[in-house]
């Protein structure tokens, strides 16, 4: 189910937040999320409901045994095993195709018969996203910073919160611990702030990047008979089109948060006003980049070494971002060229400081867009006759709609470069807010009208 369709809007969540809000009590209000969450799940595939439930019940399971056992061996084997259990689960469904695919072509490369088959696998929606939220919980009990709940229908609230659960933002047990502990309060809940969001994050996918994604969708799929401009027009629009789309499920995740009294982090800091790469990481997908510094960056140790170990944990950390959104070597590639930009700041940033802000800033948005080129692309083959394009000048094909594109990404890049981010803006109604509110989200009903709701793009990942 998607936050973008009428059935969702319509029925799902007045439903559960009527049901909701009528019930009282902590385990009936659990039970009432822990239920709408796998609900909202299974609207996508219900035989992976199962997956979830046993991810939930293995760390569930392990917090119990933290809280039982002080032993060293015992309390390892407590993280040890539901960790590698979930990693496990996320490598196969992940990348055991692309285990394959690569297996044979090096097998064949050498002249060996070897030819292992490809396995009919459907990607579970969201599995990266609720596996590192059973991942954090477990490593966070064992530290110590938090104590696991002895709650199973807590947990499984916790794990299967709709409004995070497919493309997150990564929410951290400890950072929603207290909402949950407050879950009888009626006074939590906070309608006009989950509201206001909810609605910013509709107009951002549905006005803003689904318009952008109808006319740049055709067109990249004749990529090789487009212009130059028509290329810098697409990527542009891909790069405005990510953004709002990623950023826009994020404002409605936290919207719908607050709607039923949690506080989810912001996941998005108005990303395309960075100042260099490294700037740029800590305002994209904050939760996602923030789990990849705590747990792989870190761990490598950080910054702590000297310069070529710090060069080496940044390109190690980047490489299995790119791996992580996607079991494909254009991913990974992807991964290292963001891990050098990021070597490459560190290396100059002295000077690189005192340069003019604004050239900071262009350079840095103009290295974010020729990265997403390989982002974007479906293949090497692609992503080099796309950047050959943008660097040679050849004449080909426009861009059916054009004006479109060009109005709608002038309306974007003044969002992103130069407006308010949701977090920035003050939620609090008036008349004219309500009335300006109430008329974006009948535009974007309007829109919704007309043709079917696109998925959100992070699904994939």
């Amino acid at each position: 189910m998607l936050f973008n369709s009428l059935g969702f809007l319509y029925v799902f969540l007045p439903v559960t937040y009527l049901v909701f809000w009528h019930l009282t009590g902590k385990t009936s209000r659990y039970l009432c999320l822990a239920i709408s969450g796998y609900v909202f799940y299974s609207f996508w595939n219900y035989k992976f409901c199962s997956l979830m439930l046993f991810s939930t019940a293995v760390s569930y399971l392990a917090g119990l045994g933290l809280l039982r056992w002080e032993e060293p061996l015992r309390r390892r084997l407590c993280v040890v095993v539901p960790v590698a259990t979930d990693l496990a689960l996320l490598g196969f469904f992940k990348y055991a195709n692309f285990v394959v695919t690569n297996v044979n072509g090096v097998s064949s490369w050498l002249g060996g018969q070897l030819t292992l088959p490809l396995l009919d696998i459907v990607l579970p929606v969201g599995i990266s996203f609720y596996t590192f939220h059973t991942i954090t919980y477990i490593l966070y009990s064992y530290r110590r910073v938090i104590t696991p709940t002895r709650d199973f229908v807590e947990f499984a609230a916790y794990v299967s919160l709709f409004p995070q659960l497919v493309a997150g933002p990564i929410v951290r047990f400890r950072q929603i611990e207290q909402d949950f502990s407050n879950i009888d309060r009626a006074g939590n809940a906070s309608l006009d702030i989950g509201w206001s969001f909810f609605v910013i994050g509709l107009v951002k996918k549905v006005l803003l990047a689904d318009t952008i994604a109808a006319v740049i969708d055709p067109a990249f799929a004749r990529y090789s008979e487009l212009s130059t401009v028509s290329v810098w027009l697409c990527v542009l629009g891909y790069t405005y089109q990510l953004y709002f789309d990623f950023s826009g499920y994020s404002d409605m995740a936290v919207g719908l948060g607050y709607l039923f009294g949690f506080r989810l982090p912001q996941n998005f800091n108005s990303p395309y006003k960075a100042t260099d790469m490294a700037d740029l990481w800590r305002r994209w997908h904050i939760s996602l980049s923030a789990f990849f510094r705590d747990y792989v960056y870190i761990p490598l140790g950080g910054s702590r070494g000297s310069r070529l170990a710090t060069y080496r944990n940044l390109i190690i950390t980047m490489l299995l971002c790119g791996l992580w959104h996607g079991a494909n070597w254009i991913f990974i590639v992807w991964g290292v060229y963001n891990g050098l930009l990021l070597v490459l700041h560190q290396m100059v940033r002295g000077t690189w400081e005192r340069l003019p802000l604004g050239t900071r800033r262009a350079t840095t948005f103009g290295l974010w867009v020729v990265g997403l080129v390989l982002f974007r692309s479906a293949g090497f083959d692609m992503a080099s006759t796309l950047l050959r394009r943008m660097f040679a000048w050849r004449a080909g094909a426009g861009v059916v709609g054009v004006n479109v594109l060009v109005v709608t990404l002038v309306l974007a890049a003044a969002a992103a470069h130069w407006g308010p981010n949701t977090f920035e803006m003050r939620h609090q109604w008036s008349p004219a807010w309500v009335a300006g509110f109430a008329m974006a989200f009948g535009m974007c009903l309007f829109a919704l009208y007309g043709s079917r709701p696109a998925p959100y793009l992070y699904f994939q990942f």
